[in-house]
């Protein structure tokens, strides 16, 4: 009898994995519907820290622009909600720098981290070079007046 109660448990938490596993690619593929998006890994700041005291690891995501909205959602979790949400008014970068020691094992290979100021909230996103290129054009194409600043 025990031996049909481990295979019964073994059989439900396979089937909720697979269940887990299928949520998460078909959110994928929602957001990715409408095109727009990379991969893009972000870290954000120790709380109450407003130096580079990085406690946090880097957490991988998707980012999705959004009209004047960067959206950045979490690769492993399937809320359809994004986890971060900027305003390309309120995006101001403050540096790029090619990932090094540690951080370059916890991010895509070739990663480039771009250091920003959201709202006067520091952020960090790992991204390739490509997708820098596009994050800048994107935030160059601001309508005048708009005050876009690079370091």
């Amino acid at each position: 009898m025990q031996i049909f109660e481990v295979v019964d448990g073994l059989l439900i938490l396979l089937a909720l994995l697979v269940v887990l596993v299928l949520g998460m690619t078909s959110r994928r593929r929602w957001l990715q519907r409408g095109g727009g998006t990379f991969d893009c890994s972000l870290r954000e700041p120790r709380r109450g820290s407003r130096t580079h005291g990085y406690g946090k690891g880097w957490a991988l995501g998707v980012a999705r622009y959004d009209g004047d909205q960067l959206h950045w959602f979490r690769v492993f979790s399937v809320s359809p909600r994004p986890r971060h949400s900027m305003s390309r008014r309120a995006v101001h970068v403050r540096g790029r720098r090619v990932a090094r020691g540690p951080e370059s094992f916890a991010l895509l290979s070739g990663a480039v981290v771009v250091e920003l100021d959201v709202a006067g909230h520091p952020l960090e996103l790992g991204m390739g070079p490509e997708e820098l290129t596009g994050l800048l054009a994107w935030l160059e194409s601001a309508p005048p007046g708009q005050g876009f600043s690079v370091a």
